[in-house]
């Protein structure tokens, strides 16, 4: 069913940091034209695709040092390792299990133990689309792999403005991006200019903003979906930082519509 042709000798990764799963699943792919890696924990697993620029992943979740879903925030956070498909592999097949696989970059969640077919066949699916969409007009080239402060910035920044309403802790934030509190912070300053909390309350503004001027949700909500207690705090973080209260900013952006409109 799978051609050389095809595959075209793709390379696939394999992280896991069980000796017996790392071996079945070679013993599956080797039955396949792919040439395939393995590394043994979520950090060893992130240095190895950086260096070696693998076709695909497949990602455990539960792993020690660093787990599979701190991995996929910094590949997707680095523009060399951004484009890479990561299929995760996991025992852990609860509901919010997979919607956090998908929602911080993962093509696919397949669940322990799997159907060996199945997942051969999702493997040469998300292969066949990465290499469609590499050959589309004007995608883009490989990119340089960017600084590790910044990889590490950027996918906290990601985590943050994902999880507005109800962000982990400053410890824990760290923690999913590989670092630890005191370090996050320092790489904030550093990269950024600013401190965790004034990039958490620029972002919220921020959002606060869209919401207001392209959505008809009420005051309340919108303060509640951007992680406010209630519409009175955000009124006044939001007239500190812009001028205006919520209510007046809307009226204004509603009557430079119709401005514009006429």
């Amino acid at each position: 069913m799978y051609l050389t042709s095809d595959a075209n000798v793709r390379s696939i990764l394999i992280v896991d940091d069980s000796a017996f799963e790392q071996r079945m699943l070679v013993d599956l792919l080797s039955e396949l034209p792919y040439r395939v890696s393995v590394a043994f924990n979520g950090m060893q697993g992130y240095q190895l695709a950086l260096a070696n620029q693998p076709d695909l992943i497949l990602l455990d979740v539960r792993m020690p040092n660093m787990d599979g879903y701190t991995c996929c925030r910094l590949l997707k956070a680095n523009p060399a390792t951004y484009d890479i498909p990561v299929i995760f592999l996991s025992g852990a097949d609860a509901a919010e299990d997979r919607i956090m696989g998908l929602s911080i970059g993962g093509v696919d969640y397949v669940a322990k133990p799997f159907t060996p077919g199945e997942l051969a066949a999702r493997i040469h699916v998300h292969l066949n689309l990465m290499r469609r969409t590499r050959a589309e007009p004007g995608a883009p080239e490989s990119a340089a792999p960017a600084d590790p402060d910044a990889v590490i910035v950027n996918a906290a920044k990601r985590l943050i403005s994902d999880n507005l309403a109800a962000l982990p802790s400053l410890s824990e934030i760290a923690r999913s991006v590989g670092t630890y509190r005191e370090k996050l912070s320092q790489l904030f300053r550093e990269q950024t200019g600013m401190t965790v909390f004034a990039f958490i309350r620029e972002e919220r503004i921020a959002r606060g903003v869209q919401l207001l001027r392209d959505t008809e949700i009420d005051v309340q909500d919108i303060a509640l979906l951007i992680g406010f207690n209630n519409a009175g705090n955000f009124a006044t973080a939001f007239r500190e930082r812009m001028g205006v209260t919520p209510s007046a900013y809307r009226q204004g952006a509603e009557q430079a519509q119709r401005l514009s409109d006429d």
